[in-house]
């Protein structure tokens, strides 16, 4: 169970690190910050490849919270 207490903060900031990451290559293939800013808004067309590395960083992000639930709950 320390293993998972171990690897949570990594999943997490790795995660959106990787999210962050398909957010920049969008921005430098496009150069439309706006749509960025207006997250809200269904503005932003990702290539595959920015998709894919996107939803990769969202998992991480998803399995560390997990990761923290259940360790909160275990304990």
């Amino acid at each position: 169970m320390i293993y998972l207490a171990l690897i949570e903060p990594f999943l997490f900031w790795g995660g959106l690190l990787v999210f962050v990451a398909s957010l920049g290559l969008y921005v430098k293939r496009t150069q439309d910050w706006q749509a960025v800013l207006r997250f809200w808004q269904p503005l932003i067309s990702f290539t595959p490849l920015e998709f894919r590395i996107n939803r990769i960083g969202l998992s991480l992000m998803l399995v560390a919270v997990v990761i923290r639930f259940v360790i909160y709950f275990m304990a």
